[in-house]
C-alpha cells in the first residue's frame, strides 16, 4: 500500500473526503472487552471494510463485513494467499525481523497456498486429522483435565489460563505429533513466542522450526502412530519441509484457538449468570454455549492475511493490487446485516465465522470442538462453585494485532483433596 506518512488515508480512497490517521490493532488497545465498540466505531466511520495498521507504519485493511468476509474467503482469483504478492514485503518496507513475519512470512504450507498446491497439502492434512480416534481423544482430554484440576485443586484458587486452559491443548496435541514431554514443552515455548507479535518472535519461530525438523527426520525413519508420521505417510508425498511447515501451522493454529476458546468459555460462565444458569438446567447444551461464544468471543479476532492480485473494489473501498486485506472475524460476526434485530445471535445458528469460510475454512474444528467441550465440560463438574476472584473488569488481556485473549483468569474455589 503506498501512503503518505503517519499512514494517512488519500482522500479518494476514505469515505467523505476526509483523510484520517488508520486505527491501530496492535498494542494494549483495544483490549478484549473493548473490541465490541471498536468494531462499531469502524463499521460507523469506514463501513465493511476499514485501514488499519498490524505494526508501526505496516497498513492493511481490516474486513468485518459479513458478506465481504465471505467474498474475500471464496474468490481466490482475486485474493491470494501468498504474502510473496503482497507489495509492502516486495518492496522492502517490512523488515523481516518484524514481529509480524513469523505468522505472515511465507511457509510451504497450506495456509500459504493456493489452488493446486493448496489442495494437495490440504487433503494431506485433513486426512491426517480424520484419523484421530475421537473417542480416544477425548480420554486423552479428559485425563490430562484431571490431572491438571488436581495440581491445584487443594490450593482454593487458580489462574485457569496459566494453569489450565494453556496447558490442557498443548499437552493432547504434543501427544497426538508424536513428541516427548521435554521436547513438548519446549515446543510450547517456541509457539507462544511466535505468536506474541514481540522482538523475540523471530527467534522463537526459529527455535520451533528446529524443534519441528528434528521430529520429522525422527519420524521419517522410525514411524509411529501419530500426526507427524501419517503426514509423511501421505500419498500427497509432502516434502519434509512441508511437513515441518504444516505442523507449525496446525500447532499454531491449533493450541492457540483452542487455548482462547477454552478461556473464553470459562469467563462467560464466570460473568454471565443467565448464561451459567441455562448451562446448568439444561436450556443450553454445552455445544449451544460453545457456539454462543463463537459467535461473540471468537478465539482469532483478525486472521491474516489475503493479498490482492488485481485492483478492484471490496466493501466500498478501492484496493490495490498487492495490499494485505485481514479476515476480522469478530467483526464481521457482529455486522448488524446478519444478526437479528436485537444483535443476539441465535441459539444453533453456525453461520458465524469463528473458523474462516471457504477452501481455506479450518480443517481441525470437530477435535477443537471437542478439546474444548471436554474441557469446559470436566471443570465443570470437577469445580461448581468456582467464581472470579477479581472485578471482570479488571481482567488482563494479551496484546497482539491477530488475537486480544484472556492473559489470565483467576479464579477462587472450595479446596479439595
Amino acid at each position: 500500500m503506498t501512503y503518505p506518512p503517519q499512514h494517512a488515508y488519500p482522500a479518494s480512497r476514505t469515505p467523505g473526503g476526509r483523510c484520517p490517521v488508520a486505527p491501530s490493532l496492535y498494542g494494549p488497545e483495544p483490549d478484549g472487552n473493548a473490541l465490541p465498540a471498536f468494531y462499531e466505531e469502524l463499521r460507523r466511520e469506514y463501513g465493511p471494510v476499514a485501514p488499519v495498521t498490524v505494526a508501526p507504519g505496516v497498513p492493511a485493511w481490516l474486513v468485518i463485513g459479513h458478506r465481504e468476509v465471505l467474498h474475500l474467503t471464496r474468490e481466490e482469483g482475486d485474493f491470494s494467499h501468498d504474502p510473496r504478492r503482497w507489495s509492502l514485503l516486495r518492496e522492502g518496507r517490512v523488515l523481516p525481523e518484524s514481529p509480524i513475519m513469523p505468522l505472515v512470512g511465507w511457509r510451504p504450507a497450506l495456509l500459504y497456498a493456493d489452488g493446486q498446491q493448496h489442495r494437495r497439502m490440504r487433503a494431506a492434512v485433513s486426512e491426517a486429522i480424520a484419523r484421530i480416534d475421537g473417542h480416544e481423544l477425548r480420554r486423552s482430554v479428559r485425563a490430562t483435565a484431571e490431572e491438571l484440576i488436581a495440581s491445584f485443586a487443594a490450593r482454593g484458587e487458580a489462574d485457569l489460563v496459566a494453569h489450565y486452559a494453556q496447558k490442557l491443548p498443548s499437552q493432547v496435541i504434543i501427544r497426538l505429533l508424536g513428541l516427548d514431554e521435554r521436547t513438548g514443552q519446549q515446543l510450547i515455548w517456541a509457539i507462544t513466542g511466535t505468536v506474541a507479535a514481540n522482538a523475540d518472535s523471530v527467534n522463537a519461530s526459529r527455535r520451533m522450526g528446529g524443534i519441528l525438523s528434528e521430529l520429522v527426520a525422527e519420524k521419517r525413519s522410525r514411524p509411529g502412530d501419530d500426526l507427524t508420521s501419517t503426514l509423511l505417510g501421505h500419498p500427497a508425498r509432502l516434502t519434509d519441509e512441508e511437513v515441518v511447515h504444516n505442523l507449525a501451522v496446525m500447532f499454531l493454529a491449533g493450541n492457540h484457538t483452542t487455548v482462547n476458546w477454552i478461556s473464553a468459555t470459562l469467563r462467560v460462565l464466570l460473568s454471565d449468570p443467565a448464561f451459567r444458569s441455562s448451562l446448568a438446567g439444561g436450556h443450553l447444551t454445552v455445544d449451544d454455549a460453545l457456539d454462543l461464544v463463537l459467535w461473540r468471543h471468537p478465539p482469532t479476532q483478525h486472521f491474516p492475511a489475503r493479498y490482492a492480485t488485481r485492483d478492484l473494489t471490496l466493501g466500498g473501498r478501492a484496493i490495490r493490487a498487492g495490499d494485505m486485506l485481514l479476515l476480522g472475524l469478530a467483526g464481521a460476526n457482529q455486522d448488524p446485516a446478519i444478526l437479528p434485530p436485537d444483535g443476539a445471535p441465535v441459539v444453533g445458528n453456525r453461520s458465524h465465522l469463528a473458523f474462516g469460510a471457504g477452501p481455506h475454512a479450518c480443517p481441525a474444528q470437530d477435535p477443537a470442538r471437542l478439546i474444548t467441550r471436554t474441557a469446559v465440560d470436566t471443570l465443570h463438574h470437577r469445580l461448581p462453585d468456582l467464581r472470579l476472584s477479581v472485578p471482570e473488569s479488571q481482567l488482563t488481556w494479551l496484546r497482539s494485532p491477530w488475537s486480544k485473549g484472556l492473559a489470565a483468569l483467576p479464579v477462587r474455589f472450595g479446596p479439595r483433596r
